[in-house]
């Protein structure tokens, strides 16, 4: 955070805060954060996600054979629905 502005150091620390506060089964856990001195870097400690995240999702998706590229009607769904209950209990 060294070379951040006193805003986006102020920022930084809401978003800790916020996702310390959430509780949810559809959002992933925070753990803890700290400071990196050598990195400069903020870490933040989040729950581990057996099946990885839906970047990575997409990603493997990515590599597939052409015809086998998109995903399932049934997946799109699935993932849409627990973005939807993730937002919805952030109210």
């Amino acid at each position: 955070m060294v070379n951040l502005s006193e805003k986006e150091k102020h920022n930084a620390l809401n978003e800790v805060r916020l996702l310390a506060s959430i509780q949810d089964p559809f959002i992933i856990q925070y753990k803890e954060a700290f400071f990196d001195e050598a990195s400069s870097s903020l870490c933040l400690i989040m729950e581990y996600a057996d099946d990885g995240d839906l970047y990575q999702r997409i990603m493997l998706q990515k590599q597939k054979e052409l015809k086998d590229r998109t995903f399932s009607e049934d997946f799109i769904w699935r993932v849409f629905i627990q973005i939807v209950k993730g937002l919805n209990r952030l109210h």
